[in-house]
């Protein structure tokens, strides 16, 4: 084998390796939802949150993680769900802003997935549901929905 061909393989190595992902996966009701690991600060279970009066319902609270004050959002109410059953688990996220606490049901897996098997969100899927979900990925027997974390993350209600 010569430098060209063992340069060649080499970048074709590379090519493959950035058309993997890593997404961190949440459960949300019987949404299977995921995020980019990269956008992802940590996972936490569930925080004690001190309520903002008057912000948006969106808002559940602020939590306080090592000294740092983070926004916990409520996903349920973005997606339009009644409140949570059993105590949400925090995903906090990195924002422009800073860190965000998404609460979530329940903390999934990280799972490493190729990104030519991304597709467009269905039409299937509601409109609320298909504003924050940028796309979808097939995988054995469920879909994994990618969050889109922009508009996920905007307090206003007309998000």
């Amino acid at each position: 084998m010569n430098i060209g061909n063992a340069l060649a393989v080499g970048e074709n190595e590379h090519e493959v390796s950035l058309k993997v992902q890593q997404y961190c996966t949440f459960f949300l009701g019987d949404l299977y939802l995921g995020v980019a690991v990269e956008d992802v600060q940590e996972v936490i279970r569930q925080q004690e949150m001190t309520p903002v009066p008057l912000s948006s319902p969106l808002v559940k609270g602020i939590v306080n993680l090592r000294g740092q004050i983070v926004t916990a959002l409520d996903l349920r109410h973005r997606f339009g769900m009644s409140a949570y059953e059993k105590p949400p688990m925090n995903i906090v996220i990195r924002a422009d802003d800073g860190p965000v606490s998404l609460l979530v049901d329940e903390i999934g897996d990280v799972v490493e997935l190729d990104q030519s098997s991304y597709e467009a969100t269905p039409e299937t899927v509601d409109k609320l549901s298909a504003e924050l979900v940028t796309g979808v990925f097939k995988l054995q027997g469920k879909l994994l929905l990618v969050l889109g974390l922009d508009k996920a993350i905007q307090f206003s209600e007309a998000a």
